[in-house]
């Protein structure tokens, strides 16, 4: 399937561009998380999570009210938010504090939850689900998510700097570094919490973003055998070009999915599917313009490493002429 005929896009000409756009939207998300940090989930903050099931309309600022006159415990720092189906009219309360990881601190939580909700008044409601986990737990979760991280980006740089060049695994750890920041920032931004399927979906879109840019960068090394003499941004434009439709068609595909995900797959896999959608997207834009624009900077405008240590072509020789015969010499008369 050909979606452009001959592209020929020049690609690295808005290098510039794209860096200036990303480090525009890297710095504004990391004022929002030290402003505003990112939600933490109960599985790294700890506390314990209750969800209610009204049977009439209800409003989150009526919880929220009802929690802050009546429950003691946790005060200020509950979090309330609308779960699910708005028809359903359930609300997930999120209390930071727990005490022991049992199944009678849980019932105990919940219960004192219930009651600073009945003594709010504001309706009937039944439980629909509740679940525990200590900060302990969250921490060890935190530390063991960053370590995959971290350990991740190592192996990268090791399997593109042996495969390829070193230069090569920078712009493919680079390109994943920023792929990481633009989905912090943006989920900072829209606010939505740091869970076990979020962590999920940026390993998953690290590893994505990684095969694409190694597509790339396989092309870009076959053309540096057969584009000796060409400079390097020439080739990575070629290079680029020609893997095109393989990239928008892959993209395309995965970008399709993760937004059925997102808008049929309930209100447990939001953040899943929103950390997805936002990973494919800019790790396609970070695979064609950060990657390649890194190893462009790194290596410079000059022709290759072949193409530079090449023997000079010996310069083409005049063409001899055909040797004259000699005329035959007239022999002297005899006076």
């Amino acid at each position: 399937m050909q979606i452009f005929k001959h592209p020929d896009y020049d690609f690295l000409r808005w290098r510039i561009h794209a860096l200036a756009v990303s480090w525009a939207i890297i710095l504004a998300g990391l004022f929002a998380i030290w402003t505003k940090g990112i939600p933490k989930g109960v599985e790294f903050a700890g506390g314990t999570v209750v969800i209610e099931r009204f049977e009439q309309p209800i409003t989150v600022q009526a919880v929220r009210e009802a929690l802050d006159k009546n429950y003691v415990e946790g005060g200020q720092n509950t979090v309330v938010q609308s779960y699910g189906d708005p028809s359903l009219q359930m609300v997930m309360i999120r209390v930071p504090h727990v005490g022991a990881e049992s199944g009678t601190s849980l019932s105990t939580t919940a219960k004192l939850v219930e009651d600073a909700l009945q003594k709010g008044g504001i309706g009937t409601f039944h439980r629909e689900g509740a679940e525990i986990v200590s900060a302990t737990v969250g921490r060890e979760l935190t530390s063991k998510g960053l370590w995959a991280t971290v350990l991740s980006l190592i192996g990268i740089l090791a399997y593109l700097a042996f495969r390829f060049q070193f230069s090569f695994g920078v712009g493919a750890v680079v390109a994943t570094i920023h792929d990481l920041l633009i989905t912090l920032a943006f989920l900072a931004f829209f606010r939505y919490d740091m869970t076990l399927n979020v962590i999920a979906a940026i390993l998953t879109m690290t590893g994505y973003s990684t095969n694409d840019t190694i597509v790339i960068f396989d092309r870009i090394r076959e053309n540096l055998r057969s584009m000796r003499r060409d400079s390097l941004p020439h080739v990575i434009n070629v290079s680029v070009n020609q893997t095109l439709n393989r990239t928008i068609i892959t993209s395309g595909t995965a970008l399709l999915t993760a937004l059925a995900l997102f808008f049929f797959g309930g209100e447990v896999l939001h953040g899943f599917a929103f950390t997805m959608v936002v990973g494919i997207i800019t790790g396609t834009y970070s695979s064609v313009f950060i990657a390649a624009a890194i190893v462009s900077f790194w290596r410079g405008n000059a022709p290759t490493r072949a193409a530079a240590h090449a023997p000079a072509a010996p310069a083409p020789s005049a063409p001899q002429q055909p040797a004259r015969k000699a005329k035959p010499q007239r022999k002297a008369k005899a006076s």
